[in-house]
């Protein structure tokens, strides 16, 4: 059994839903040495989350931002918690609705998602920053 756990920090994105498999790929090279196994993808933020949907068409990921910020909308006066900005509250409630973190299998080498998946960064803020992920790939 093989195991590496490798902190990154992946450079700002603005708010909505981002493709980065490839860009945890690669930061990721021994996946290559893993005949069967699970790669698990945590974020460390409350205001930022992870999951995997359609890799695309990007109309998708626009879909998704569009309707996170209806169903959780900014200045809702039942929120207190606006200590940094409108976002803040809303970005804590959609990061608990999808979750910070997701598992993946591995198979052969490879991510084995569907056709057409793909691991989303959802940054729930206007101005997030710098996002960091904990990687742990585990196999045999």
């Amino acid at each position: 059994m093989k195991a590496i756990q490798r902190e990154i920090s992946l450079s700002p994105y603005p708010r909505g839903f981002h493709l980065i498999t490839d860009e945890i790929l690669n930061f990721l090279p021994e996946i290559n040495t893993i005949d069967i196994g699970t790669l698990h993808v945590f974020i460390k933020h409350t205001s930022a989350s992870l999951t995997i949907n359609e890799n695309a068409d990007p109309t998708v990921r626009s879909d998704f931002e569009s309707w996170f910020n209806e169903a959780v909308a900014e200045n809702n006066p039942k929120f207190t918690h606006t200590y940094e900005g409108a976002d803040d509250m809303p970005a804590h409630i959609k990061g608990s609705l999808l979750g910070a973190s997701v598992i993946l299998p591995v198979t052969s080498g490879q991510l084995n998602l569907g056709t057409w998946q793909g691991i989303y960064l959802c940054e729930h803020r206007n101005y997030g920053g710098s996002r960091k992920l904990v990687l742990t790939l585990m196999g045999a």
